[in-house]
């Protein structure tokens, strides 16, 4: 599996409220929450995003409330891929719940800016920035993570079994 896209690139502690404002929380379909995924944060997200883009943001994204709207908005607004040095846990098992792929990578979400082509190799961990020729090695996938992810979440996995 490989993932490739323009980057979005934000913050430390990038918390599950400006993910998706909770005044949205009436909502559990996809596509309303992708409507207002990152609006407190970066109003004109949603109007830049394409389908397939990367994510990318520094230390201890998803931080906040268990809700799993926060990953469903990013994944639902086209975003293939986040990029962090590190995720909140409970984020990081919620984007893996509903088929978002994540990789925690310091040095790549270090380097790697805003508008930069990233490749994504989820089989070896390699992440690409095409924009600067450079290359670093996240964690890779494992296979039964990538059935999860490639069934577009846990549920659909476990039903597919």
């Amino acid at each position: 599996m490989k993932a490739c896209g323009i980057v979005h690139k934000y913050g430390d502690n990038v918390d599950t409220d400006v993910i998706i404002p909770a005044r949205y929380l009436n909502s559990s379909d996809p596509a309303e929450l992708a409507k207002n995924c990152m609006e407190d944060i970066d109003p004109d997200f949603v109007k830049r995003v394409k389908k397939g883009d990367i994510m990318v943001a520094n230390k201890n994204f998803g931080c906040g409330s268990s809700r799993e709207h926060a990953p469903i908005a990013i994944k639902a607004s086209g975003i293939s891929c986040v990029i962090a040095e590190t995720f909140a846990r409970i984020f990081y098992r919620n984007a893996i719940n509903i088929g978002l792929p994540i990789i925690e990578c310091p040095e790549a979400a270090k380097t790697i800016e805003a508008g930069d082509t990233v490749e994504i190799d989820f089989d070896s961990g390699m992440i690409y920035n095409k924009t600067k020729g450079t290359e670093h090695k996240g964690q890779a996938f494992p296979p039964f993570m990538q059935k999860i992810i490639e069934a577009e979440g846990l549920v659909n996995y476990i039903n597919q079994q």
